[in-house]
């Protein structure tokens, strides 16, 4: 089995559409873990707090604006 080249070690998979939305909040715990939070969930019981991810497809997702490069 192959490595993903888009993964470095230790790092989160990612979590596709959640990556780029701006209602996605990480989560880290103490003991190393990151979770994908969606904050949709606080307002509407139709999304789960925690999707499992990676997302393909999800009605509430809103594109985050990129950082512009300084």
């Amino acid at each position: 089995m192959m490595a993903d080249p888009t993964t470095s070690p230790g790092s989160a998979p990612p979590a596709g559409l959640c990556d780029s939305c701006v209602h996605q909040q990480l989560v880290h715990t103490t003991r190393g873990s990151t979770f994908s939070l969606c904050r949709r969930s606080r307002d509407d019981p139709a999304y789960p707090r925690y999707p499992r991810l990676p997302v393909l497809a999800c009605p509430g997702y809103e594109q985050r604006e990129r950082e512009q490069p300084r």
